[in-house]
């Protein structure tokens, strides 16, 4: 009897120790998830703090102009541009910090237009972009990337710079080149960008197309006529830049079809190697600008690049544009300096030609007048 008892002691002790242990091992359990509950609701509340603390920072991590610390602004243009943005872009930089204590960090991409507006499609993540044709605005608009309605944004249209069609030669002119029609005879060698890739290009094509079709000849002229020209083109360029190189660096071609201000420029750098003729039949060279809607979005960066393109319109800047060639869009400079440009006697536009659309489709789409231009050739 006394070993049963002895046996119901020792084990009422045993379940009793167990059972105690397996109440505390709870109460740690809980104790420990409570903790880890409570951490947890800790890091949550401190991201959300930091979050809002931090400023208005967009998803690629870009500070936005609102949040007062630096601003990154994406800046893409056409090759020829590039001595203007220069001298331009320091005093945008220098103007905003002085007016909001900011530092805006530019980074900047120059080449054809064309090639340019694929860049941006592609991945290139511009906040404003300033092209040598409304085309290739209109195929960021078709992409997604710039809202319907851009040219609206701005003065003039969104047109920032214009300039026209101008010829270069060799120092004295030793081929007597005077007008468009002079590049068509035997021993001519012309040197122009492909349209394929550059806008320059573009408007180079316009311009011997025009000067038939708006001189009272009709598209056949014009297509005999400008097919001659490209017969006297063997090497097409990517860019106007690229022209230009060959042209002055190489020592290529008797003749270069480049804007006006390119010219302009090249003369005040080379003085004495060249001569360069504006015909007097020519076109309006356009050039839009317009902030790129989907990026300054995601980056935060609409108020500083709207206020860049507010900038670009001031007098100051116009005629920075101006020191380089470019006919002015300021009425007022533009009056001023009228007697330093060739007066134009018959000037058109891209909308006397059809628009830029037409222009596209009948012109340099695969397959278009251009294409058979070339096939001509082989």
């Amino acid at each position: 009897m006394t070993n049963k008892r002895q046996y119901a002691y020792a084990f009422k002790k045993y379940i009793t120790k167990q059972v105690g242990t397996y109440i505390v091992q709870a109460l740690q359990a809980i104790k420990q998830r409570w903790f880890i509950s409570l951490f947890l609701v800790g890091v949550i509340l401190s991201v959300a703090i930091a979050a809002c603390s931090s400023g208005n920072v967009d998803n690629a991590g870009k500070t936005s102009a609102a949040s007062g610390g630096d601003v990154n602004l994406t800046f893409v243009s056409f090759s020829v541009t590039n001595t203007a943005y220069d001298r331009i872009i320091p005093k945008f930089v220098e103007k905003w910090q002085k007016e909001h204590n900011q530092k805006i960090v530019f980074k900047q991409s120059y080449d054809g237009s064309g090639a340019q507006t694929l860049n941006v499609i592609d991945g290139l993540e511009a906040d404003v972009v300033h092209l040598s044709l409304a085309l290739d605005i209109n195929k960021l608009v078709q992409t997604g990337f710039i809202q319907p309605g851009w040219e609206k944004e701005a003065p003039n249209n969104a047109i920032v710079t214009q300039s026209v069609g101008a010829i270069a030669t060799r120092q004295g002119n030793p081929k007597n080149i005077k007008t468009w029609a002079d590049l068509t005879r035997d021993g001519v060698n012309v040197l122009t960008a492909n349209p394929k890739t550059s806008g320059g290009a573009r408007w180079n094509f316009l311009c011997l197309w025009g000067s038939v079709t708006k001189t009272g000849g009709n598209e056949n002229q014009a297509l005999d006529f400008t097919s001659k020209v490209y017969k006297n083109a063997p090497v097409l360029p990517k860019t106007a830049r690229n022209a230009t190189d060959l042209f002055f660096k190489e020592g290529q071609g008797d003749a270069l079809l480049n804007y006006e201000n390119e010219m302009i420029l090249s003369a005040a750098q080379d003085s004495g190697t060249f001569s360069y003729i504006v015909p007097d039949v020519n076109i309006s060279i356009d050039n839009p600008v317009a902030v790129v809607d989907k990026n300054v979005d995601k980056h935060g960066t609409r108020q500083v690049a709207e206020e860049f393109i507010k900038f670009l319109y001031t007098p100051e800047v116009q005629r920075e544009f101006a020191k380089i060639g470019f006919r002015s869009v300021d009425t007022t400079i533009a009056k001023e300096l009228e007697s330093n440009l060739p007066k134009i006697k018959t000037l058109f536009k891209a909308q006397d030609l059809g628009g830029w659309d037409e222009i596209q489709k009948k012109f340099f789409n695969e397959g278009a007048i251009f294409d058979k231009i070339q096939a001509k050739k082989s």
